[in-house]
């Protein structure tokens, strides 16, 4: 099965594959946060999915969500699915805080904070190993 990433998904950092979905981290230290893609080509929504593949990807995001709450804690977890400007499908899994800076409203539109280089590796590490320890 190959797929191939939007060019907006290209800029991001690999952590691990998934039955169905490639993770994907985005750096931005002010909230834990993971995409998942499924690789497969062509897909831009859920209705690009057959049903077996609908359920695996809900599936998947159980599991994702589960080890983001269990490595950060957070006060409620987002997840969304909005292909506006990346018209490839894609599950944002954030992690959000009563006093990180965007809550309650939405994260969308505010500048990225990066990690540090070595930071963002460890975090990408733990986000790793509690995935496939979810799995």
């Amino acid at each position: 099965m190959t797929f191939t990433l939007h060019p907006a998904l290209k800029e991001k950092d690999y952590v691990c594959d998934l039955g169905l979905c490639q993770v994907l981290f985005e750096d931005n230290r002010d909230y834990p946060w993971i995409f998942l893609v499924p690789k497969k080509e062509n897909v831009k929504s859920m209705l690009d999915l057959t049903l077996d593949e609908r359920m695996e990807l809900m599936c998947e995001m159980e599991v994702a969500e589960k080890a983001m709450a269990k490595l950060f804690g957070p006060d409620q977890t987002n997840i969304a699915m909005i292909g506006n400007m990346t018209p490839q499908l894609h599950v944002h899994v954030i992690c959000r805080y009563k006093n990180d800076p965007a809550w309650p409203g939405t994260v969308w539109g505010l500048k990225a904070k990066p990690y540090d280089p070595a930071v963002k590796q460890e975090m990408i590490s733990k986000i790793r190993q509690a995935l496939t320890g979810e799995i």
